[in-house]
């Protein structure tokens, strides 16, 4: 039976809404202030709270937010005067049901409760529906069947749910920001911000300001209020993309929020608390930094909570033709293909190829191929490598020719222009390049005398 707790310091209110309530087939009881309302709470529970705005001591808005901090699912219903809609509106945004108005009949409230449990029997229909949904379908961007990739599935399953720190290792390539976006979009916290950064990419000057912000004029050119990351991504997700990077000094820093769950901007005295879930990544050995002082081991053991090794595409190349037929799909979609397949040649050159980019690496070599092929309905080695002998496989195992940028990027733009019959228009906006930017390539290449004769 669905139970119900009635708060108001009016005496014939208590009785009149417990006794309705009562018949309406609800197990209610009724406190008369806020303290006896918290007692009842914390002995015997309840589903839905209907109190009074206006009381002595604790008003209902300070009641909720003592209760639905220990007790999140407990729902409130605010009754209020007219002279304090504003005050109840401001109770909705900080997360009651819904209010209702003095003077109001038993059928307006007993309708406004049975809307609230509606409303959470279908927020449990659709959690359940989430929950039963395929791998597939909830982790549609981390593509792959093989054992490796279903016990990362399986434990983005476990660890989505709760806000614990999650450390992503493995190498450069591997997915392992597409399994931080998973985690996010499988959490409770799935509309609220999911916030990113490259800790490589910042300064070290100016990573205290980032994740944590300023004041106006805290230093030369803070000119206004800037909110860190911390700040911004309250309520969400943070990753923290190649954390390893993060220099030694901030490290003590970051490990006090983690702990704490608070921070301060620079220049200023005033500590923020924040509820912030914290992910993080990285392409080094930690264990190896840590032994030589460069990550501090305490900082270490706070993130690695829920550790997830991602392995490198070599280790599961029952995954290859699965990532092959994605990765084809995607970019035939982008230029504008019609349907496109790799023959089985290519396709068993790619699975015995070693893959020291890992998955990347395929997506671009894919990426590439499907600029090459045109419109030929297959990919073949031709296409998919740079030149016919791109890629070799010999007797003895996988290996690649070794080219530079500048052959490789001359070679790129020699086969498109055959590709559109020295179109160079075509060809430039097929390389994402200007026509003069080509038409510069073209005489560098002639000057150089390697320019062919079709192609002059």
């Amino acid at each position: 039976m669905r139970r119900l707790l009635v708060v108001d310091d009016d005496h014939s209110m208590r009785a009149i809404l417990q006794e309705a309530l009562t018949n309406s087939g609800y197990s209610v009881q009724n406190a008369k202030d806020g303290k006896t309302a918290l007692e009842i709470i914390n002995t015997e529970g309840c589903d839905l709270v209907i109190t009074d705005l206006v009381m002595p001591e604790m008003n209902g808005t300070e009641l909720m937010e003592k209760v639905r901090k220990k007790y999140p699912n407990i729902g409130f219903l605010i009754i209020t005067a007219y002279g304090t809609v504003e005050t109840a509106v401001q109770a909705l945004h900080n997360g009651a049901f819904d209010f209702i108005t003095k003077p109001f009949s038993i059928s307006q409230i007993e309708s406004r409760v049975e809307r609230f449990f509606e409303y959470e029997h279908l927020k449990e229909e659709n959690k359940q529906l989430k929950s039963k949904l395929s791998y597939n379908e909830k982790f549609n961007k981390l593509v792959g069947k093989s054992k490796a990739m279903e016990r990362i599935h399986h434990q983005i399953n476990i660890v989505a749910k709760s806000d614990a720190p999650v450390f992503i290792q493995g190498e450069s390539g591997t997915g392992k920001e597409l399994i931080a976006l998973a985690i996010h979009e499988n959490s409770e916290r799935v509309n609220q911000p999911f916030l990113k950064i490259n800790c490589s990419a910042i300064p070290e000057s100016l990573f205290e300001s980032t994740l944590f912000g300023h004041e106006k004029g805290a230093f030369t050119n803070a000119i206004k209020m800037h909110k860190g990351l911390f700040e911004e991504a309250n309520g969400g997700t943070l990753l923290l993309d190649e954390i390893s990077e993060i220099p030694i000094a901030m490290q003590a820093k970051l490990l006090r929020v983690l702990q704490e769950g608070k921070f301060t901007r620079i220049g200023s005295t005033k500590e923020i608390s924040g509820d912030v879930r914290v992910l993080a990544t990285t392409n080094r050995v930690v264990n190896e930094m840590v032994e030589e002082g460069k990550f501090r081991s305490d900082l270490f053991y706070r993130l690695n909570v829920f550790p997830i090794i991602v392995p490198p595409l070599r280790t599961r190349p029952e995954d290859i033709p699965l990532l092959v037929d994605h990765f084809i799909k995607k970019f035939q979609m982008k230029y504008g293909y019609d349907k496109k397949e790799v023959n089985k040649e290519t396709l068993d050159e790619l699975i015995r190829y070693n893959w020291p980019g890992n998955v990347r690496q395929l997506e671009n070599l894919i990426e590439r191929g499907i600029l090459y092929s045109g419109d030929e309905k297959v990919l073949t080695l031709g296409h998919i490598s740079l030149e016919t002998d791109y890629i070799r496989q010999d007797h003895n195992g996988p290996g690649i020719d070794v080219l530079s940028i500048a052959e490789m990027e001359k070679r790129l733009i020699y086969h498109t222009l055959k590709k559109t019959q020295n179109n160079r228009t075509q060809a430039a906006n097929i390389l994402g390049i200007s026509v003069r930017t080509l038409r510069n390539k073209l005489h560098q290449y002639a000057q150089e005398g390697d320019l062919p004769m079709e192609i002059a």
